[in-house]
């Protein structure tokens, strides 16, 4: 019975992989993540107990995906929102020097940040190299991007959620 799920989801999958990226491509922000998302409803799908019960898979399909979309947005604003970048704790966390053990996947690291400080858009790697490199504040690169200072908080929020996801798996 367990292989006749797995079959009936592989077989759905096969059929609506390319669909179901397209839907998560037009409907998240951080594109890179789209991959993931797709293999989340896979994994939601195997899970469900009495696949007999499902009249209509594909629009269940479609459901699964669409609630964690809705549940992805509101990690999303609730990590950006919640996140302080001048907060004392997050400053020392961001300037804390590395120790010996950690000098020796350094340069794994280094790489991989700089993959997925690739796979922002645009100004938010702006605003993040601004910030970090160049030691500009919020109201400095709202100027240099034409954009409100809270639009810059939000960019540097979508970025450290964005990276501590994608480097979390470097670990």
């Amino acid at each position: 019975m367990a292989e006749l799920k797995k079959a009936l989801i592989e077989r759905l999958f096969s059929q609506h992989r390319n669909a179901l990226q397209a839907f998560f491509y037009r409907r998240v922000k951080a594109k890179p993540e789209v991959p993931d998302l797709v293999q989340e409803v896979y994994l939601r799908m195997l899970r469900v107990k009495d696949i007999d019960a499902i009249h209509n898979p594909e629009g269940y399909l479609y459901t699964v995906a669409s609630n964690l979309l809705t549940e992805h947005a509101v990690l999303d604003r609730r990590q950006a929102a919640a996140t302080d970048f001048d907060q004392p704790g997050i400053q020392a966390e961001l300037s804390r020097t590395v120790g010996f053990e950690e000098l020796l996947d350094t340069q794994a690291r280094v790489t991989r940040l700089r993959e997925v400080l690739d796979q922002l858009p645009a100004k938010c790697r702006a605003a993040v190299f601004m910030k970090y490199q160049h030691g500009l504040n919020y109201q400095q690169i709202a100027e240099q991007l034409g954009v409100s200072d809270h639009m810059v908080q939000k960019y540097l929020g979508q970025a450290l959620t964005h990276c501590r996801r994608r480097m979390a798996r470097l670990r």
